[in-house]
Formats: structure tokens, C-alpha cells, sequence
């Protein structure tokens, strides 16, 4: 067995969209330790509460450090990525813009926040500190044919906005091609559900994974595995249609991988599986399905 490595892919290195036809820059195997670099969602360009989020422009927005090309993966594994560390700036930036966001028809003016980060707390302002939780909201591998902005969600991952993709969270994602050609970037310090003015606290950082292969192996992917949960994550045109779409995919889990049968998986969705919204602020809204770890092991089922 080949010795476990440690690579590192800079920030310099970015895609501003998911496509098979993007060259890696790198290479590694499967259960190599990979570092990416990565730069806010911004591409590091507003350092300072007098740049506006109009001057950076969308050509910059939701850089993506990568793709990363896994020797062993082929269309049809599995991609499993372990999120081991994120470390990230001493500072973060928030933006908000009339027409962006949930609360964007009302917005009349610009407006840029920076928010420093100290002992693990953003220092919102002088009355609030909100604990840091960082997290990852881009990640994804290609599609199979079509070319993805890295700022849309799909199948493939992308812009899932999921906060809990974490540090210990683990992460399983499609293959669809030679190598799967993993990125990342837009970490987030902080950010509640539903992202809702349109960015978390957003801040660069790096993010420390292994990668692993998967083979012989269906799962409704995107899935993730955080703390006491599973998660199907979906992203569709509307919150309603990737609501369904993520409670249709655990509910198939539950099925084919449990053997649990067709009506009593339903019922016991709506027990204990807990519907969450993701983002509601990018091309397609996102939803994630959460059931507990502890319904797989009463199966005595464990994730590859």
C-alpha cells in the first residue's frame, strides 16, 4: 500500500465553473491528504468596509481552489471526502446590494461589513459575538457533459451553502468523470440557514481532506455525514421541489440500503427526519433531509 501523502493546492489555482473539459492541477490517489487554499467568495478582492460588492463583479464571484484529479476514480464511484481541518482569516466580509437576497427588494443601498474574528468569535458588533462554525460552501466534482457555474448547486455539489458541511463532517459525491475533479472555496466563518442576504460571513482559509474512492456503490448523492446525522442534500428551481427531492432520496435510502419497507420508511421520515433549508439566495434553492446515525446502526448499517 502506497504511503498516505500531503499535498497542497494554492489559491492561485481556481475555476469560476464545474466542467470536465477544466485540467487539474494536481493529482493524487486514493487516501491521499490534500490542503486546499482558498479565497473568499469575493476572490479576496474587498478588504475594507469602502469597496462594495458592485465592484468586484460576478467574472470574480464563488472561486473554487482546484480541481484535484483522484487516480482511482471512475464515472460511476464515489468520491468520499473526509473533512479533517478549516482553518480560516482573522477576518470575514459581508455584503448587501439591492435585488440580492430574500430581503433585496428592499434594499436601497449598498453596504459592506468587515467582521474580525477573535478567541473563535466573529465580533459582530459591540453587543454580539456569534461563535465561529466554519464550513464549506462550495464543493463539488464535474458534471458529465454540461459546464456548471461554481456558484449553482446541482447533483454534482457546487454551491450547496450546507452549513454543516464542517471539520469532522464527511462528504460523498458523484464521479462522472475520469478522476472526478474535485474544488472547493466560498467558506464561510458563520452562517445561518438559508443564507438569506445572499452571503454568510465570508472568508479565505484553507481546508485539509482525504479523499477516498468508493466503488460498486449507489447512494442518493449528494450525501453527507455530520455529527449524529445523515444528510441527502438536493438543490432545485424551488425550495418546495428540493424539499421533495431530498425527503424522495433518504427515502429511497432507507429502502434500498436498510431494507426498510416502502410505508414504514415514510412514517419514519416523518418521525424523526428533520427537512432543512440549505440557501435560498442562489440559481437553484437547497434542501437537505437530516436522519439520525442512530437508525442506521439499529440496522447495524455502516457507511463506506
Amino acid at each position: 500500500m502506497s504511503a498516505i501523502s500531503t499535498i497542497k493546492i494554492l489559491k492561485e489555482n481556481t475555476i469560476l465553473s464545474f466542467s470536465p473539459s477544466n485540467q487539474p492541477v494536481c493529482k493524487a490517489i486514493s487516501g491521499d491528504v490534500i490542503t486546499f487554499e482558498t479565497c473568499d467568495c469575493f476572490s479576496n478582492q474587498i478588504q475594507s468596509e469602502e469597496q462594495l460588492f458592485s465592484s468586484v463583479g460576478w467574472d470574480k464571484i464563488n472561486p473554487a481552489t482546484g480541481p484535484l484529479f483522484v487516480e482511482e476514480a471512475e464515472p460511476g464511484d464515489i468520491l468520499k471526502v473526509e473533512i479533517l481541518k478549516i482553518s480560516i482569516a482573522k477576518q470575514g466580509v459581508m455584503t448587501v446590494a439591492p435585488n440580492l437576497g430574500v430581503l433585496g427588494e428592499a434594499i436601497k443601498e449598498e453596504k459592506t461589513k468587515i467582521i474580525r474574528i477573535e478567541n473563535g468569535k466573529a465580533l459582530f458588533n459591540e453587543k454580539i459575538q456569534i461563535p465561529v462554525r466554519p464550513m464549506i460552501g462550495v464543493i463539488g466534482t464535474s458534471p458529465e457533459t454540461e459546464e456548471i457555474p461554481t456558484g449553482t448547486p446541482g447533483q454534482h455539489g457546487g454551491n450547496m451553502d450546507c452549513k454543516r458541511i464542517v471539520e469532522g463532517a464527511v462528504l460523498y459525491l458523484p464521479v462522472h468523470v475520469n478522476g472526478a475533479l474535485l474544488s472547493m472555496g466560498d467558506l464561510h466563518a458563520v452562517m445561518g440557514d438559508g443564507e438569506v442576504i445572499i452571503c454568510g460571513l465570508e472568508i479565505s482559509g484553507e481546508v485539509t481532506v482525504r479523499v477516498s474512492v468508493i466503488k460498486d456503490k449507489i447512494f442518493p448523492l449528494p450525501l453527507l455525514k455530520e455529527g449524529d446525522h445523515i444528510m441527502t442534500i438536493a438543490s432545485a428551481e424551488t425550495l418546495d421541489l428540493a424539499a421533495k427531492q431530498a425527503t424522495l432520496q433518504m427515502h429511497n435510502f432507507l429502502i434500498e440500503e436498510l431494507g426498510v419497507e416502502f410505508n414504514e420508511a415514510g412514517m419514519l421520515l416523518s418521525l424523526v427526519g428533520n427537512l432543512r433549508i440549505c440557501q435560498v439566495v442562489d440559481p437553484l434553492m437547497t434542501a437537505r433531509m437530516e436522519l439520525p446515525l442512530s437508525i442506521l446502526e439499529n440496522y447495524h448499517y455502516h457507511l463506506a
